[in-house]
């Protein structure tokens, strides 16, 4: 008997296919259904059932016999599945699309379709049939397939014979017109993804220092084209490079299943790339190139026909490269002859150039400028080492474009495939991609020539050309004696600068010696004329009879005793000065605590610094690390610096003493306020005999040398001393290393 549609959903639960596909109890089977029911198990068709959902979604119910065997999926496993739950997502879109049609046009529809299971492709003829219930609602698809796949690759293999045949004949006949190379290159890449219908075909070029470029892309892939950009695969050595030069091809058909470096599959995934096909452009034996296909939107079993394809495809792009490659010789041949007339002229301008002036700027820009000339360059530039060797500053260039590059500074550790070569004395070039966008590819073509000679090296000459052209072996032997001559001009222009310099040096030296020597005469001759005065006195008040005047004695005697003190220190500081001078034989140091050493040389300025009206104060950071010092010298430092120090600060203000740890030294700082040195007086502040006269409010007298004895003892024990003065307060800090200098 016949059965509604919510009765047979209930008889799927307990019948067995074919049973459910007729609606009868097994036991009231008529003779024409058990007939229907033995071609569903044994008819050489597929045959499939679909359910129509009530909220019209679609579910599978079983599969014949024969179906069963072309997907290798059981009845039992499909019953109660969707399409997404056994077909990728664009299949699954393509067959509920069929589904919806017959359901909607409420009638028998036929089609073809390509679907993959478990990975492999396969071509269907289908029939699909709706049936009905009671109410006319259709609650089930009876679907009829046949497996078209072989015929389907017959047909498709003769068209795909015919592109082929048509697409390397294009080829061959571009070749033989003598077109340019990128013109070939563009359009062989967008006629093979076409061909092969992948989302991605390129062209990649392996330059001569092991890095390369994309030359050439056709794309419809989402993430849009990679020319132009500077695309390095992470996980690519030179043993990728020599099987590929062996010509070994690479065959991805899905990225996570192909057992690749995880580096690898991180880098083809960033790219979006799902399936990778692989294939060298050899050109006389040496790995020119890589030929490439790719499908980013989901895994592709790539056909020999396929790779066969891009194998001759790879040579014919091989032959075009050679062929273009001698075009370009016949063209360097014509151009040679002049090129060598322009290049000897340049030579003898640079000689004359070298020759008749010692100014090293007015010679290496006339170099840029007439390089950037005869060799149609973009940029000329010529940079200089740094005293380290850790860093390049372009000092020279010529240029006709923006932005201008002279001044620039570049770290060498940043750039080691370039710094280590040019090291060794050798130029390189390279083209490269010029980064950024820009409405077609631009390509530039640079090298850099060592500047050298005997001494060691000096710099770099560099030289950007705006078109992908390498400098040939003729203008690589120029650039090179260019670089000689820039050797000479700038040995002979800084020889004439140390020069000039050293004789501003000696006039200098005997300024500062004279100056000295005045200055020393002068210290010397005040206490000397002060002693002669008081003993002139003395000798007038000391008579037969007696004193005269016994309250001047002891008055006379007192200003005896000063100017001799005053005269022996000058005398001891002079004598100190000349033996730190002459670099004295390594000291013995012991460790010494700041926390306990340093209080007592502060608290021995107490008494001056109360009667001065200045307040004291002193903060030392704890656990600071022993100093291992001279401490004779060490405590003369500061007790130098507290003496000036109070000398100049005037009444009311505060003296701070600090002790704190830097990252690698430990320093003391002496701060004052009330004071501000002008930065014209900063500079001789430590000179022999500079004293800041109008800033003394105690008229403290003094040799002198005091600040200048005090740095040569900081530099002494291989610390360093410095003074800063702004807002009203001026700082002395020094500061010692943490570990004694070797020469100490």
């Amino acid at each position: 008997m016949n059965i509604n549609q919510s009765e047979s959903t209930v008889e799927l639960t307990k019948l067995s296919p074919p049973y459910f596909l007729f609606g009868t109890d097994v036991e009231e089977k008529s003779s024409g259904e058990q007939f229907l029911l033995s071609i569903y198990d044994s008819v050489q068709a597929s045959i499939f059932v679909v359910d129509v959902l009530e909220d019209g979604d679609f579910r599978y119910v079983a599969l014949n016999p024969t179906h069963e065997r072309w997907l290798g999926i059981r009845s039992e496993d499909l019953k109660g599945k969707k399409p997404e739950d056994i077909l990728s997502p664009v299949d699954a879109d393509r067959v509920r699309q069929h589904y919806t049609d017959c359901v909607r046009f409420g009638k028998t529809i036929s089609y073809e379709q390509c679907l993959q299971f478990q990975g492999v492709l396969t071509w269907w003829s289908t029939t699909l049939t709706p049936l009905r219930d009671a109410n006319s609602r259709i609650y089930r698809l009876i679907g009829t397939s046949s497996n078209i796949t072989l015929a389907k690759q017959v047909e498709q293999g003769g068209r795909f014979q015919a592109e082929r045949e048509r697409l390397l004949e294009a080829i061959a006949r571009r070749i033989r017109e003598g077109q340019d190379l990128e013109p070939i290159l563009q359009k062989t890449v967008k006629e093979i993804r076409q061909l092969i219908e992948s989302d991605r075909v390129l062209i990649y070029r392996f330059q001569a220092d092991g890095n390369g470029a994309i030359v050439a892309e056709s794309t419809i892939a989402a993430s849009g084209p990679l020319l132009g950009k500077n695309i390095q695969d992470p996980c690519f050595t030179t043993q990728h490079q020599e099987r590929y030069r062996r010509g070994c091809i690479q065959v991805v058909e899905d990225i996570h299943a192909a057992g690749l470096h995880p580096c690898q599959i991180d880098f083809l995934a960033g790219l979006q790339v799902r399936a990778n096909l692989v294939v060298p452009i050899l050109l006389h034996q040496n790995l020119w190139g890589l030929l490439i296909a790719q499908h980013c939107r989901e895994p592709h079993q790539w056909q020999p026909t396929e790779t066969d394809l891009l194998k001759q495809l790879a040579t014919q792009i091989a032959i075009a490269v050679q062929q273009a490659g001698l075009q370009q010789q016949i063209q360097d041949l014509k151009a040679q002859l002049q090129q060598t007339r322009n290049f000897q002229a340049l030579v003898a301008r640079i000689t004359a150039q070298i020759r008749d002036h010692v100014d090293e700027t007015q010679v290496l820009q006339t170099i840029t400028q007439e390089l950037a000339d005869v060799l149609q360059l973009e940029r000329c530039q010529i940079e200089f080492y740094s005293p380290c060797r850790t860093k390049v500053t372009v000092v020279y260039e010529y240029t006709t474009t923006i932005p201008i590059h002279q001044g620039l500074t570049r770290q060498i550790a940043d750039f080691p495939a370039i710094y280590p070569q040019l090291r060794q004395k050798q130029p390189l070039q390279s083209v490269e991609i010029v980064q950024g966008w820009h409405p077609k590819l631009l390509v530039i073509t640079q090298m850099v020539c060592p500047i050298f000679d005997a001494q060691g090296m000096i710099g770099n000459l560099w030289l950007i050309r705006p078109r992908q052209e390498a400098f040939d072996a003729f203008e690589i032997e120029l650039v090179q004696q260019i670089a000689d001559q820039c050797a000479i001009a700038i040995r002979r222009a800084r020889l004439y600068e140390t020069t000039q310099l050293q004789l501003q040096e000696l006039e200098k030296i005997e300024h500062i010696k004279n100056e000295f020597l005045r200055t020393l005469s002068h210290e010397l001759r005040t206490p000397i004329t002060n002693i002669s005065l008081a003993a002139q006195t003395l000798e007038s008040v000391l008579t037969p009879e007696g004193l005269l005047d016994e309250e001047l004695v002891p008055q006379l005697l007192q200003i005896l005793h000063n100017e001799c003190g005053r005269g022996s220190k000058l005398i001891n500081d002079l004598l100190t000065l000349t033996h730190l001078e002459a670099k004295p034989d390594p000291q013995t140091l012991i460790a010494i605590d700041l926390q306990t050493w340093l209080p007592p040389i502060i608290e021995s300025f107490r008494e001056l610094t109360a009667c001065q009206r200045q307040r004291l104060k002193l903060t030392i950071e704890t656990a600071l690390p022993p100093l291992e010092t001279d401490i004779t010298e060490l405590e003369r430092i500061f007790t130098e610096l507290l003496s000036h120090i109070c000398k100049y600060t005037p009444a009311g203000e505060s003296i701070t003493v600090s002790a704190h740890l830097t990252i690698d030294a430990v320093q003391i700082s002496i701060q004052n306020s009330g004071l501000e040195i002008p930065p014209e007086q900063l500079l001789r502040i430590f000179d022999p005999f500079y004293r800041l006269s109008k800033n003394d409010p105690w008229k403290y007298s003094g040799t002198g040398l005091e600040l200048s004895l005090v740095q040569k003892m900081v530099r002494h024990l291989g610390g360093i001393i410095r003074v800063e003065s702004a807002a009203g307060q001026t700082t002395f800090i020094v500061e010692f290393p943490l570990e004694p200098l070797a020469n100490l």
